[in-house]
């Protein structure tokens, strides 16, 4: 009888995860998973809070507890990063449940611990990650609107090519502007190294800003780090032939990891579904001058997604090995040019500019739309039932493409809100 509350405790939080745009495919595996994040009664508990931030007066009224109560396990869940406490001076402390990824599933690696048994967590993850597979192609592939972005290695680019460069396209900027910043281990190589697979990579660069940052460093999950230190990371990372990959919007960008072709679960997505890139690219790609290539295969070798081929190439009548770029997998990383040694590979800005997403409630938004589950974001969130979070809402959804709009009109069936869309065209 246990066996079966315990277990439909962690269903009820699948449940609750897939209501919103990035859930976690429900097997035996996410409910392992999950009994090793949490009790069956943190689970029913987690089950039972909104997605969106809200404070511990809202989580009591939701769960029938007292205040105090309430704020004892949500305080005891953040020291665990199953949630992220939202702390301002001056004002009540908010809570928010972060996604599996880029969220809970990281958070448990991103440093060494004894609490839970990590090895166990790790094998866990890799069967539910890398051999089942179905959450990582819904996470890279089950919507339109991408979680992340490649952040181009801005010293590869030329100074005549550097001015297509939005601020918000360089991780350097990023880093500047963070109001906090953490550094804590890779996850991802963290995992691969608990499987005995992980590369040689450094295991110290996955940076983290703002309230996540914030709230990761206060309970020790990563580390408070200064601009300096970060620009520094961020240095180590282009030398290690590491990519950049962050949150893809244009404000507030909570995360850039740097990620390794072997161990990252990006890369690795590249690899395995073939030509779709799992992440939106950056603004440019790399152009080949063949004349002056001699062939070396350094820059095949380093690409993390294996979007470059040696094949035969002809300088008149004669013969020899060149690099070719498979387009529609190449990241614009700048890996490539970094490495190659007579530095005759280019890195040129695109013609079209992808559509980012000004910041996370406009990404989570669109993904929201894209899934048909806008109206499970809206009246499922307790958060939204205020006048100030839906007028944020209304507002995302006013600045969308017509297309979209209209597809979020049919998904709430909102009298309204066909009306705001109305005044609009």
């Amino acid at each position: 009888m246990s066996h079966h509350t315990a277990r439909e405790a962690y269903q009820q939080l699948g449940e609750r995860l897939n209501r919103f745009p990035q859930g976690a495919p429900p097997s035996e595996m996410l409910y392992k998973i999950l009994g090793v994040l949490v009790s069956e009664q943190e689970a029913a508990f987690l089950a039972a809070l909104p997605i969106r931030p809200f404070t511990a007066r809202r989580a009591a009224k939701a769960l029938h507890m007292t205040v105090p109560e309430a704020t004892t396990t949500l305080d005891t869940l953040a020291s665990r990063a199953m949630l992220i406490d939202i702390v301002k001076e001056g004002e009540e402390t908010r809570y928010m449940m972060p996604p599996p990824m880029a969220g809970f599933i990281e958070f448990a690696l991103m440093r060494v611990r004894t609490d839970i048994d990590q090895q166990l967590l790790s094998e866990l993850y890799h069967q539910y990650l890398n051999v089942e597979g179905e959450f990582m192609h819904d996470l890279f592939y089950g919507v339109e609107t991408k979680l992340g972005r490649v952040f181009v290695q801005e010293l590869m680019v030329s100074e005549s090519e550097a001015v297509h460069i939005l601020d918000y396209e360089r991780a350097t900027h990023v880093i500047e502007t963070a109001e906090h910043i953490a550094v804590g281990m890779c996850y991802c190589r963290h995992k691969m190294e608990h499987m005995g697979m992980a590369c040689n990579a450094p295991m110290d660069v996955c940076l983290t800003f703002g309230n996540v940052a914030d709230a990761l460093s206060r309970h020790g999950h990563s580390r408070a780090i200064g601009k300096s230190e970060a620009l520094d990371t961020l240095a180590r990372s282009y030398e290690a032939n590491l990519v950049q990959c962050g949150e893809n919007v244009r404000q507030g960008v909570s995360f850039i990891c740097n990620c390794c072709g072997c161990c990252c679960e990006a890369m690795l997505a590249a690899k395995r579904y073939g030509l779709r890139q799992p992440v939106y690219t950056t603004g440019f790609s790399p152009l080949v001058e063949e004349a002056s290539c001699v062939g070396c295969g350094k820059c095949a070798k380093v690409c993390p997604v294996d979007a470059i081929q040696m094949a035969t190439g002809h300088i008149g009548e004669r013969e020899h090995s060149v690099a070719r770029i498979d387009y529609d997998i190449c990241l614009g990383c700048g890996v490539c040019v970094r490495n190659c040694p007579p530095k005759c590979i280019d890195l040129k800005a695109n013609d079209k500019k992808v559509l980012t997403p000004v910041n996370s409630t406009h990404r989570i938004v669109l993904a929201a739309i894209e899934k048909g589950q806008l109206a499970n974001l809206v009246f499922d969130t307790p958060a939204f039932a205020s006048h100030r979070a839906m007028g944020t809402l209304l507002t995302v959804i006013l600045r969308l493409p017509p297309i979209k709009r209209a597809m979020a009109s049919e998904q709430m069936k909102s009298k309204y809100l066909a009306r705001l869309i109305a005044g609009r065209k």
